[in-house]
Formats: C-alpha cells, structure tokens, sequence
C-alpha cells in the first residue's frame, strides 16, 4: 500500500501515524536494545508498516491484481497496484473515514510538520514536496495518479515505463476496483487488531 493507505491505517495517535508514514525509511530489526528510548507508539508504527507490506504482498487478491498488471507492467506491477489502491482508497474515501479526503489531507499535512523530528533524514525533501503538492488529495483523480507515476518515473532508470501505468487503470478500473473493495475492509481489520495486540505489549 502507498502513503494515503499507510497513513489511514494508523488509527488516531500520533506516534502511530508517524512510525507507519516514515516505515520505509527506517531500516534494520527493531529490537528492544535498538528501541528502547523510542516512543513505544512510533515503535508500534514501524511494526506496523511492516506488518502491512506483509499482509499487502501475501494476499491472494493482490497477488492476482498484480499478476494481471504485470502482464503490461512486469516487475514493476507491484508498486503500480499500490497506487491504484491508493486512488480507489481517495475515490471511496467516504466509506473508511468520517472526514472528507481535504480535512483528513490537511490534518496529516500539519501532524507531519508539528513532527518533523521524527522523520528520518533522508526522507524529509519527499515528504515536503508530498505536502507542497498534496499528493494525497492527488489520488482521487486520474489526472493526480499520473502525475504520480511521472514523478516516480523519474526517481530511477528502470522506473521510467511507469509513467504510462494510469493507461492500464483507465483500462481495466473495474477489475482492479473489484479487488480493491475485497481486500482493504479486510486489511483495515487486520491492521487495527495489529495496533491493539502490540500497544498491549508496551
């Protein structure tokens, strides 16, 4: 899942938002020696991003949207589902949160800035630039998912052909749309019960 599913799937504190936005950026085992002056609730946050990307890449219904978009996309299908995930997440966004998208958008966009310090160095210039161009609020459009693969088809040489992967959304919106609406109340449960079981381990 990418950034606006991360972030939703957090719950409400804010150490846990944050330890799931910066996941990807903070790397090796999270023992308890390594931990042990962290915020418990940001630790949660890492475990959980990890424990999402887990439960993303292992189940069938994914397995199955990816292997049809790597049929046009190859290797690269698994992040390109992410983010079709991420604009059926913005399209449907009413039926996961009592907020509109723009309020949920904006608030995250501030709990980032008041929290900055929690964010890994080399993280910081995509995550202001994420907010100078709210990419979240981008998602909900086809417009916004191509202009995200754009962005990432800059970041490395064998991304480049991602800049066309909003051709096989438009193309097959239903299909994706489909596993989409099978999966994520499924991924909601599971992560909430993650936050709950480990916050009992603090």
């Amino acid at each position: 899942m990418n950034f606006l599913a991360h972030l939703l799937l957090s719950g409400e504190k804010d150490g846990v938002i944050m330890g799931n936005y910066v996941g990807d950026f903070v790397k090796g085992k999270l023992t308890d020696e390594k931990t042990l002056t962290w915020n418990p609730e940001y630790v949660t946050g890492l475990k959980l991003h990890r424990f999402i990307d887990m439960f993303t890449d292992t189940h069938a219904v994914v397995r199955e949207a990816k292997n049809k978009a790597a049929l046009v996309h190859g290797r690269l299908a698994g992040i390109i589902v992410d983010i079709y995930f991420d604009y059926f997440l913005a399209k449907y966004f009413s039926d996961f949160c009592t907020e509109s998208l723009w309020t949920y958008s904006h608030k995250i966009y501030s709990l980032i800035e008041k929290n900055e310090y929690l964010i890994p160095e080399q993280m910081i210039p995509m995550s202001n630039a994420m907010i100078r161009q709210d990419w979240l609020n981008s998602y909900a459009s086809f417009e916004g998912i191509d202009l995200t693969f754009s962005r990432m088809s800059r970041r490395a040489g064998f991304m480049s052909p991602i800049k066309d992967a909003g051709h096989e959304l438009r193309k097959n919106q239903e299909y994706y749309s489909e596993k989409f609406k099978v999966f994520y109340p499924e991924l909601t449960e599971r992560a909430a019960e993650f936050i709950v079981s480990d916050s009992l381990k603090i």
